[in-house]
């Protein structure tokens, strides 16, 4: 039996070197064969989107380090409690909703809210002096050219499945015929007047005859809607939207700031190639 022992230490050693065998070197520092089989199976996303995000992420936590960017944890708790409450939850209804949904435990959860506000400090710092305020001529143009998103549906006829499992749902919206007593449906008259700005946006953009995006509901359910009917939709004056479209020409600039940034970036460091698959 133990002469059997070597081959197999061997044989683990190797499986482990497969593993964490080093794909590329960005500034000294490894993104191995695994991280980028982990990025491809996460996001669904081909090998060179999977590699250009990874490398990214890295320059991105280098940034973070070198500009000595920091995070507490009562940042991270406000930033959880504010989702909680644009979500009409407490925050173990948060934690037991993100776990079914996507899988993430309160650490798992906590962690990305972390690197979430890193990131968002970290493009503050970069933008911050090289982003100009939009004119108004700026705004008016943006505004005639997306004047479907500033439309908007003043009641809406639709019915609300929920349930307890996400999966039961799901199932139900990709086969309408399926019955489950988990499932539960209700037919309603909604007002946008009466809905918070998030979910009137998503009634808006659901086609009729389709079912919205599932998202969390209260009391540890999900729900979908079922678009039936909609008012003619009616297109907001540009001066109530104003302050709308000022944010997102500055979210624009602000991308294509960061873009340039990382981009430069990238040119510049020192990334080195040496793998991209097993053999």
């Amino acid at each position: 039996m133990f002469k059997f022992l070597p081959l197999l230490l061997l044989t683990s050693f190797a499986y482990a070197q497969m593993i964490d065998g080093v794909a590329i070197l960005v500034k000294k520092e490894p993104i191995t064969l695994y991280d980028i089989e982990q990025e491809m199976r996460s996001t669904n996303k081909e090998l060179k989107i999977a590699v250009d995000t990874l490398i990214r992420k890295k320059l991105e936590a280098q940034e973070i380090k070198e500009r000595h960017i920091k995070v507490d944890s009562e940042e991270v708790y406000k930033d959880l409690r504010m989702m909680a409450e644009q979500n009409h939850m407490t925050l173990s209804q948060l934690y037991t909703a993100m776990l079914k949904s996507r899988g993430l435990s309160e650490m798992e959860l906590k962690a990305k809210v972390k690197e979430k506000i890193l990131n968002q400090k970290l493009y503050g710092a970069i933008a911050f002096s090289k982003m100009s305020q939009p004119s108004e001529e700026d705004e008016l143009a943006y505004y005639k050219l997306h004047t479907d998103r500033y439309s908007y549906s003043e009641n809406f006829s639709v019915i609300i499945y929920t349930s307890a499992s996400k999966e039961k749902l799901q199932e139900k919206i990709d086969n309408p015929m399926f019955y489950s007593p988990e499932v539960r449906s209700e037919s309603t008259e909604l007002q946008s007047a009466q809905l918070n700005p998030q979910l009137a946006q998503l009634l808006a953009k659901t086609p009729l005859n389709r079912f919205s995006p599932i998202i969390p509901a209260p009391n540890k359910v999900f729900m979908s809607f079922f678009i039936q009917k909609k008012s003619p939709p009616i297109i907001t004056p540009f001066e109530k939207v104003r302050a709308d479209i000022n944010a997102a020409l500055m979210q624009e600039r602000r991308q294509s700031v960061l873009n340039d940034y990382f981009m430069r970036l990238r040119m510049n460091a020192d990334i080195e190639i040496i793998r991209l698959d097993r053999s």
